[in-house]
């Protein structure tokens, strides 16, 4: 019977890491994404293609990764079959929740350091489960852990974060000042050298960190590649350059086909190495059962075996690598971690994700002060040298297949040549560093070297990475946590602890299933405030109209929730008006940039730019203004628990709110319906709430000084009547310039 149930047990591993591959790499493809993606050098389609081949290509080739999950952070010979089982369930269960956690929410992270802390710490938790019921000294827990495994990925973490960024930053900077922006003419003439330079860094590390590992390749192969590193670099570069010459000769852009080029490397190397992180577990796991079925006595046997060299099976790495490209091409979530990294990266201004810490600003002061200093130092020439090589505005960001890039050419050319470079030579001499790692600082640090974190938006962009970074510290603390807690449940609990937790896991799964739903539509809303073109200047301005109405419509029934609960002193709703008002903030300020994209049109065609444009920036301002303010003064007054508004204060402002609501709603149906705009009606209906507001104002100074109405009641009732008749002057004005603008270009 213990035998069944530990066949059952090694079936739930194989089960769990199917789902694994899927969450592990739904987190992991942002490394050999990132670029080609964010730089548009094709299409999405060709670029998945790309990286899929990429994949299937990397899971042929057995690394010894796989030693990793069976000797790597403990010593097998310690344990039994069940307990090796108990570690490994943990460890999976524990992987699967933690993954898909930062999936959700599009936080890239390290796959490595999840599945070796969370080894550590089901294995330090069944350690010290087995010293004490053997009544053992805790100090004895060293002949059980592999405790410099740990230290080893801990400094991997710091050293990685570091030499990345400087290694990115240092080299997009020396590439940008010989090229600069506007680089299509300067590529023609030394492109061939420098992108022979960035193909050598990335064939090598094809060869440092794959083909050494291939099957096919012999003891002999792999001394030969060591012992001629030099002689074959030599060769390489040689190679790359006349081709790449011959194709600068044929008018063909050389950068595309180092960024796919580069697309595959990382894509089979993450395959080749990162592999064990899905599925060396549960293969490990197999193993265990394999070599307790052969031993005597199953139950009890060690599990030494396991600290013997073991081939991975083909077919297992195969069937792998096929559900790792079916999950790159189906999984939403994927996008989501891609999307995070990009946006935190791109050179244009745009919505910013993350909000600004006291932390991020005092990095920002720091960085402006030094170069305020260098300034000093540095000769005037010189800085105006710099200056002219460095100007973003020298050339336009390219449209590739239709769509605008986040960033050129060039930069994804630097992030995959300097993600190789960095990996190859760590691999080669042994040092810790993360592909994830790796990947994300070097395109953080050559976006740094591009300005791309200008001051408009260095603070967000800061903040963006010092969460990320702060994440991968958090996984290694949760990894070790969790696993050691499902470890000790299943010791105990033994079967039934493993249903419990596996039940666990999926309510918590499908809870997060549901939350990246509910972020995915909160963003796809979004998408609609992008100007699918500004070319043609009616058309945006026009597509900007459109998209004041939405946000009228935001603001009108955010008013009206706000109020409804204010009346009924519901703080749960008012709550979550709060939280709408960063909503509406960030699409006003996306419709803002909308206009000023629509206005450079202009000024780029001949067209004279008038000042109602400005205007209009202003009216939705003092709109989202006055939604938040109304939004603000209820939650706090139904917050702290003042005293409700009074029967006939209530009867009044719902009259207010439907006077206001019916101008809201006429000007928004306006602007996205584009119908020809009843001025005069809606200068009526602001005229008719501006009477009511004075008879209002009147009956409310009564109530004050007979002393029915409080002071802070007698506040909220004028700030709420004042909003309604700004908000209702701001829509009859924004409806005069769209009176004005529309069906013609000023």
């Amino acid at each position: 019977m213990g035998t069944e149930f530990f066949m059952i047990g090694v079936g739930i591993l194989i089960a769990i890491a199917i789902f694994d591959i899927m969450v592990g790499v739904s987190n992991d493809a942002v490394n050999f994404l990132n670029s080609s993606i964010g730089s548009g050098v094709a299409t999405r389609r060709t670029i998945m293609i790309i990286a899929s081949l990429g994949i299937m290509a990397g899971v042929t080739f057995s690394s010894g990764m796989m030693e990793v999950a069976r000797k790597g952070i403990f010593h097998p010979e310690f344990f039994t079959m069940p307990e090796l089982l108990t570690v490994f369930l943990a460890v999976m269960i524990t992987d699967i929740i933690l993954l898909d956690l930062f999936n959700t929410y599009g936080m890239p992270t390290s796959t490595t350091v999840s599945i070796v802390f969370e080894l550590l710490g089901a294995a330090v938790a069944v350690s010290l489960l087995k010293i004490l019921s053997a009544g053992d000294s805790l100090a004895t827990i060293v002949t059980y852990i592999n405790s410099a495994k740990a230290i080893t990925i801990i400094m991997g973490i710091l050293l990685s974060v570091a030499v990345s960024f400087v290694c990115g930053a240092v080299a997009q900077l020396l590439t940008r000042l010989l090229f600069t922006f506007d680089y299509r003419q300067r590529i023609k003439r030394y492109g061939a050298l420098w992108g022979g330079m960035a193909l050598t860094s990335i064939t090598y590390f094809i060869l440092v960190k794959g083909a050494k590992g291939a099957s096919f390749m012999t003891a002999e192969n792999i001394a030969w590649i060591k012992g001629n590193t030099l002689l074959l670099i030599g060769i390489i570069f040689v190679a790359c350059v006349v081709i790449l010459q011959v194709l600068l000769l044929m008018r063909v852009n050389i950068l595309k086909p180092i960024v796919l080029i580069g697309t595959f490397a990382l894509a089979m190397a993450f395959a080749a190495n990162d592999l064990v992180n899905f599925i060396g577990v549960p293969l490990a796991g197999l193993h265990a059962f394999k070599a307790a079925m052969a031993s005597a006595d199953p139950m009890t046997a060690t599990m030494g075996a396991l600290g013997q060299k073991v081939r991975s099976e083909t077919l297992y790495l195969l069937a792998a690598g096929v559900i790792m490209v079916l999950t790159i091409w189906l999984s939403r979530k994927a996008r989501s971690v891609t999307e995070t990294e990009i946006s935190l990266s791109q050179q244009d201004e745009g919505a910013e994700r993350f909000e600004s810490i006291a932390l991020s600003r005092a990095i920002v002061r720091l960085v402006l002060h030094i170069f305020d200093t260098a300034k000093l130092v540095v000769p005037k020439p010189i800085r105006q040298l710099i200056s002219r090589r460095l100007d973003p505005t020298a050339a336009p960001l390219p449209s590739e297949g239709g769509t605008t890039a986040s960033f050129d050419l060039l930069r994804a050319s630097v992030n995959l040549m300097m993600a190789s470079a960095v990996v190859s030579y760590a691999t080669a001499n042994k040092l810790p560093l993360s592909t994830t790692y790796v990947t994300f600082m070097v395109a953080m640090g050559s976006s740094f070297a591009d300005q791309a974190w200008g001051r408009e938006s260095a603070v967000y962009r800061i903040t963006g990475v010092l969460t990320v970074i702060g994440g991968w510290f958090m996984t290694a603390v949760i990894a070790f946590t969790c696993a050691a807690a499902f470890a000790t449940v299943i010791f105990y609990g033994q079967g039934f602890g493993v249903i419990f937790l596996i039940l666990l896991a999926a309510g918590l799964i499908y809870n997060a299933h549901c939350k990246h739903r509910e972020i995915s539509g909160e963003a796809q809303k979004e998408q609609i405030f992008n100007l699918k073109s500004v070319e043609e200047p009616h058309t945006a301005i026009e597509t900007t109209f459109e998209h004041m109405g939405v946000l009228l419509h935001e603001i009108r029934s955010s008013l009206d929730e706000t109020l409804d609960a204010l009346f009924r002193e519901n703080p749960d709703r008012l709550r979550i008006q709060r939280k709408r008002v960063k909503k509406i903030q960030r699409w006003s300020n996306v419709i803002s940039a909308n206009v000023f994209k629509a206005m450079r049109v202009l000024s780029q065609t001949g067209l004279a730019v008038s000042n109602k444009y400005p205007q209009t920036i202003r009216r939705m301002q003092k709109l989202s203004d006055g939604q938040r303010d109304i939004v603000l003064r209820s939650y706090r007054h139904v917050g702290n628990h003042h005293k409700g508004l009074l029967p006939v204060q209530i009867e009044e402002l719902q009259q207010v709110q439907k006077m206001l609501n019916s101008i809201l709603l006429e000007v928004e149906e306006t602007f996205q319906r584009q119908h020809t705009a009843d001025l005069d009606g809606l200068r009526k209906k602001d005229a008719e709430l501006r009477a009511l507001a004075a008879t209002l104002d009147d009956r409310q100074a009564v109530r004050i000084h007979d002393n029915t109405s409080k002071t802070r009641l007698s506040i909220l009732y004028y700030a709420i009547v004042g909003n309604a008749m700004m908000l209702s002057k701001q829509n009859l004005e924004l409806l005069e310039i769209f009176d004005q603008s529309f069906g013609k270009i000023d």
